[in-house]
């Protein structure tokens, strides 16, 4: 079930897609309500946005790299699940468990990961869109894969269908709901991380670099504050960005040069980025987030 994992740790890499701004009949539409013909948001505009966000995955790895150790006490527990009775809460909390899968499955945690799988599955089917979680299929695809770049690459094509799907459907406020959870599951994680680490500047930065990807959720979320939910949420994301606005973020431009390796020409960047952010930082940035999170969860 390794790919399982790994491909729903991925939920954040959901896209939509469409080429008009919603009207306002579409913007009043409940996430509780049926589908209407009111479009969402610009493929590009997300696509763009999903390149830039680190997969609960990589974060994952790089917990593991730090020498942290397995603390399932961060994650959400699966048997919080009965609690999702809203199409809002359950494409937030799919995203979470998500990422929740994928840590469990850096760890090698399996017992642990059985459980989320199959909270995940009742999320998906409960959303419509459990057609396209086969655990057969996947498991099977699993036993011989410890690529794992090859493994995020057949997840993605998995969601990229989950992600047509839901644009055909005028749902594409679920997958910025599903990036969102997810995003903030991981968030969350890698602060209360490196809170306990404040030595590990890897990890203080990754918690800084998430400062351009909290303006891009933003952006998203500004298509849907006619929503009371995504409204709501919007408002405690921008008290994140109240935090993050003490963090510095500084790129400088060099010019790219040629390097021969191994008889093979490459383009190597010499641009550099500079994160100025202290302990202090990450933990109002964790305290906040841990807000947010729990009213994800509740």
């Amino acid at each position: 079930m390794r790919l399982l994992v790994i491909g729903l740790a991925a939920a954040v890499l959901l896209s939509c897609s469409s080429g008009k701004k919603p009207d306002d009949s579409a913007f009043l539409q409940s996430l509780e309500k049926e589908p209407t013909a009111g479009v969402g948001v610009d493929e590009e505009v997300i696509n763009s946005i999903l390149e830039q966000i680190p997969s609960p995955l990589e974060i994952s790895v790089l917990l593991k790299e730090s020498g942290s150790k397995y603390a399932p006490e961060m994650l959400n527990s699966s048997n919080n699940l009965p609690k999702y009775n809203s199409n809002y809460k359950k494409a937030l909390n799919l995203g979470v468990y998500g990422t929740d899968l994928g840590y469990t499955n850096i760890f090698g945690r399996n017992a642990d990961g059985i459980k989320y799988i199959s909270s995940i599955k009742s999320l998906a089917d409960e959303l419509n869109i459990g057609q396209f979680f086969d655990v057969e299929t996947i498991g099977r695809l699993a036993a011989n894969s410890k690529n794992l770049d090859s493994l995020l690459l057949i997840t993605t094509m998995n969601f990229n269908q989950i992600n047509h799907y839901l644009q055909s459907q005028s749902r594409d406020n679920l997958s910025v709901l599903l990036l969102t959870g997810g995003w903030v599951e991981a968030m969350q994680i890698t602060c209360q991380t490196a809170v306990k680490n404040p030595g590990n500047t890897e990890l203080r930065e990754k918690v800084g670099e998430q400062k351009i990807i909290l303006e891009q959720i933003l952006l998203l979320f500004s298509f849907y504050k006619e929503d009371a939910n995504m409204a709501g949420l919007l408002a405690d994301l921008e008290q994140l960005k109240t935090a993050y606005d003490k963090v510095e973020i500084n790129y400088t431009y060099k010019e790219s040069t040629m390097e021969i390796v191994n008889g093979v020409a490459t383009i190597k960047d010499n641009s550099t980025t500079t994160i100025n952010i202290t302990p202090q930082n990450v933990e109002e940035i964790r305290n906040i987030t841990n807000t947010i999170r729990g009213k994800i969860i509740s």
